[in-house]
């Protein structure tokens, strides 16, 4: 009703304008019989309201569809009236759906193909990496160790690029099972041994060995990695270590990873989560790339965990992965 009111206030107020010129005419002009004039104007008057009740009962419901949001692109099509000013806007509006949709088909088909890309890329690059790192294994010079350390980068690099590219593929490619935690985190910190050894840091894992969670292993590891990773970068010092506690909590399984290192300023925690947001701690570290939390949110949310980080500044952080 207040948009209906509000298109035809202009017509009103003209209306009304053009009854006052008139009769203010017919007055100048001598002609004094003021009853006759306010009949006119009354039955003048009466066939403006017939009108504008005419026009509001016809495009009622236009004028309700256009006051609430739709839901569908359908709701337009089935409510819209049978008013020309309806018709040409529903098909004015179907046109530009038409369009909007081809749009959108065109630009989902070519993030596909650069998606499938990407993956292509990755995987073309792991085999070099992994011939590299046949060569130099049995290898003793420091300065293979080195290009050992800097495959490892490489690798992990290589990985975040990869899962990043299938998070919008997620329900695609993964397969929930029954795992033991225990057994899950150690093989994890196994693969990660270079990592720990180069920083001289230390995994401590107290975990039950019969504690188990429903997960998806590899979508998981790629998870705990991240924690790992992270843990280590931000831990200065030497003889320093890394905890990993699993517990049950009423209904839930719990996987803390808590380190020693430098922790977050509390003005960034609640900001950790965020893509490409690296915080202070990003400002002294310059491997930072601020992605590691955030994809390990967004595989957390897919696969019905809770993420939770705690940290006291100059004293380390604890990450916690709620089953």
């Amino acid at each position: 009703m207040r948009i209906f009111i509000r298109e035809q206030l202009p017509l009103i107020v003209l209306y009304f304008l053009q009854l006052f010129i008139v009769t203010a005419i017919y007055l100048l002009d001598g002609y004094h019989h003021l009853m006759i004039s306010l009949y006119t104007i009354f039955l003048s008057t009466c066939l403006l309201a017939g009108y504008l009740c005419y026009r509001y009962i016809t495009n009622r419901s236009f004028y309700r569809l256009l006051e609430r949001p739709l839901s569908a692109m359908e709701d337009f099509k089935n409510e819209v009236g049978k008013s020309p000013l309806s018709e040409s806007l529903q098909q004015l509006l179907m046109s530009q759906f038409a369009h909007y949709r081809a749009d959108i088909h065109h630009y989902k088909y070519k993030l596909e193909d650069h998606i499938q890309f990407i993956n292509q890329w990755v995987h073309q690059m792991k085999t070099p990496i992994s011939v590299i790192h046949l060569i130099i294994q049995n290898e003793d010079d420091a300065r293979f160790h080195a290009i050992g350390d800097e495959l490892e980068r490489l690798r992990k690099g290589l990985e975040m690029v990869l899962y990043t590219a299938r998070l919008d593929l997620f329900e695609r490619d993964f397969y929930v099972e029954t795992l033991e935690l225990e057994k899950i985190v150690r093989m994890i910190t196994s693969s990660q041994k270079r990592l720990f050894i180069r920083n001289h840091v230390f995994p401590s894992i107290n975990i039950p060995q019969n504690l188990t969670i429903t997960s998806d292993e590899k979508w998981l590891s790629f998870v705990i990695t991240q924690l790992i990773t992270n843990a280590v970068k931000y831990t200065i010092g030497e003889n320093k270590k890394i905890y990993f506690y699993g517990y049950k909590h009423g209904n839930h399984q719990i996987l803390e990873v808590q380190d020693q290192g430098v922790g977050i300023q509390q003005a960034d925690l609640p900001r950790v989560f965020e893509p490409y947001f690296t915080g202070e701690n990003g400002r002294q570290f310059q491997e930072s790339t601020g992605m590691g939390l955030y994809l390990a949110k967004q595989i957390c949310e897919k696969l019905g965990h809770q993420l939770e980080i705690e940290s006291t500044l100059g004293e380390g952080t604890t990450v916690r992965i709620i089953f």
